[in-house]
């Protein structure tokens, strides 16, 4: 699995619509609008990295109104939710 962190930006007023174009988006799990220097925060999640290469090359560059992105790769996940379940002793409180 590749994971990886996608900063994008829009053009003015594209936001709403571009995130819900993201939304459907084969490999894109989420979409956040957010405040700051980017517009949309979106996670993908392929299956290997030549998948991501496609996502990031291909697909969002067919989403209009997106004006620029950054991708971060992620390395490793770190979750406090699978930390839970990995040291969960299945005891209840």
């Amino acid at each position: 699995m590749q994971n990886a962190v996608i900063l994008i930006n829009t053009e003015k007023g594209q936001v709403k619509s571009v995130a819900e174009r993201l939304a459907d988006v084969e490999g894109i799990s989420e979409v956040f609008s957010t405040c700051g220097r980017y517009d949309l925060v979106a996670i993908a999640r392929t299956r290997d990295f030549e998948g991501l290469a496609e996502l990031v090359t291909e697909r969002l560059n067919a989403v209009e109104g997106i004006s620029d992105t950054e991708t971060l790769n992620a390395l490793q996940v770190h979750s406090r939710h699978d930390l839970e379940t990995m040291f969960s002793l299945g005891w209840e409180s």
